[in-house]
């Protein structure tokens, strides 16, 4: 019955410095004209700007920006006023507030990449492990690239998990480096070769493990 939300409206008191707000500083696109209104893509929804006497109700948008501290400075060069300056939140996202001309909130943020956190998440682990073999391993994920670094966090525990299971043992060091190898896959293993080194690990005592199926 429903198929999604296709237009937001945006009531302006100025139709074309509302226009040329958001199509000449945010950059997206006028997709449409009518009579009193003006669409503008954004990507996903369309911004309806709708011409009033009076803006009776101010809306916020949420604006995801690869650089909050740039797209911040651009907002206000190009006649927005501040609300507030880049912050980071809780939630580990950055953020800043510029208003439009027509006093509407635009919050422009990101998500923190874990490098940016401050803090090293917890292991997803569930038996038990002794302290150097869980220290052993959150360096070892240090080397994977923030992005892909929770989903690698939880696959090499639960495959180093299982090794101790096997083996009817706490997790020991010797199963993280098993584990860190064989839960990669086998045609990128040649990647853990120098985080493996940087922990005084010879990679060549590993040999099974890198050509493990």
């Amino acid at each position: 019955m429903f198929f999604g939300i296709t237009h937001l409206l945006m009531p302006v008191t100025d139709l074309e410095r509302a226009a040329g707000f958001w199509r000449d500083v945010v950059g997206f696109a006028e997709s449409r004209r009518g009579d009193g209104y003006l669409d503008i893509d954004s990507g996903s929804v369309a911004i309806r700007l709708i011409q009033v006497p009076a803006v009776e109700s101010k809306l916020s948008i949420r604006l995801s920006v690869s650089n909050v501290e740039e797209a911040y400075q651009s907002l206000l060069a190009g006649g927005g006023d501040s609300r507030y300056e880049a912050m980071r939140t809780p939630e580990l996202e950055e953020m800043a507030c510029v208003s439009d001309p027509d006093g509407h909130a635009i919050v422009l943020w990101r998500a923190l990449t874990e490098d940016e956190w401050g803090f090293v998440p917890e292991l997803p682990k569930q038996g038990e492990w002794y302290p150097d073999a869980e220290q052993l391993l959150q360096r070892l994920l240090l080397h994977v690239p923030a992005l892909f670094r929770m989903l690698a966090r939880r696959k090499t525990t639960r495959v180093i998990e299982q090794l101790a299971k096997e083996a009817q043992s706490p997790v020991t060091r010797e199963l993280v480096i098993k584990g860190y190898i064989t839960s990669s896959a086998k045609v990128t293993r040649y990647r853990l070769v120098e985080p493996l080194r940087a922990e005084g690990i010879n990679p060549d005592d590993y040999r099974e493990d890198f050509d493990y199926e």
